[in-house]
C-alpha cells in the first residue's frame, strides 16, 4: 500500500499511482519483516517537468510552477495510466513500522537493507561531530545541482535508533533530526 503523509494522521491511499513508478518495486524478495513501512519522496525529474510544461504549452495549458506541485497533482490523479506518463521517481528516505527491530539497528542500515530489497536510496555520509556535518553539508551544495530532482537543503539525524530512542523527541519533531535548508537561489 501506498499513503500520501496528507495531515500527519491520515493521508491518501495513492497505491495505485505509485505502481506506476519504475524505481517502486513491486515484490520484495529476501528476508522482509511482516511489517514494512518505507518511507520516502516521489519526484518529478527535472527534465519529465520541462518536457510536460513543453507540450502543457504547445496544447495551450497553463504550464505547472514547479516540479513539486506537479509532483503532489500527479499523485492524485485518478487516472494511474496519467500518472505512468510523466515518469515520476521515488527515493527511499526513512523508516515508518517495521514490525522487527533486527532489520537494521541504524538509519544507514535500514538503507542499505531497503537497497538490497530494491528501492532506490540516495547515498547518505555518516559523520562523527560537527565539523564533519559541517564539510558534509557543504560538499553537499554544488552537488545537488546535479541531481535529476530538486533539492533545496538536507537532513543530519542520529543514527542509531537505540540512540535516537533515548533522545525522544518534543511535542512538535524528534530531537535527534534536523532539516538544513540551503539558501534560496537567485
Amino acid at each position: 500500500h501506498a499513503l500520501t503523509r496528507g495531515d500527519g494522521t491520515t493521508g491518501d491511499d495513492v497505491t495505485h499511482n505509485i505502481r506506476t513508478i519504475r524505481a517502486v518495486p513491486l515484490e520484495l524478495t529476501g528476508t522482509v519483516p511482516d511489517v514494512l513501512e518505507v518511507r520516502g519522496e516521489v519526484y518529478l525529474p527535472k527534465r519529465e517537468f520541462e518536457r510536460i510544461n513543453a507540450q502543457r504549452e504547445a496544447d495551450g495549458e497553463d504550464l505547472f510552477a514547479n516540479p513539486r506541485n506537479a509532483c503532489a497533482g500527479t499523485l492524485k490523479q485518478l487516472d494511474a495510466r496519467a500518472v505512468a506518463r510523466r515518469r515520476l521517481g521515488f527515493i527511499a528516505h526513512g523508516r515508518g513500522e517495521v514490525s522487527d527491530a533486527r532489520f537494521a539497528p541504524s538509519h544507514s542500515a535500514f538503507l542499505r537493507r531497503l537497497s538490497e530489497l530494491g528501492f532506490p536510496t540516495n547515498e547518505i555520509t555518516l559523520c562523527r561531530g560537527v565539523e564533519d556535518i559541517l564539510a558534509a553539508i557543504n560538499a553537499f551544495d554544488s552537488a545537488r545541482h546535479d541531481r535529476e530532482y530538486a533539492v533545496d537543503g538536507m537532513v543530519v539525524r542520529v543514527d542509531d535508533y537505540a540512540l535516537q530512542g533515548s533522545l525522544g523527541a518534543t511535542s512538535k519533531s524528534p530531537r535527534w533530526v534536523i532539516a538544513y535548508k540551503y539558501p534560496a537561489a537567485r
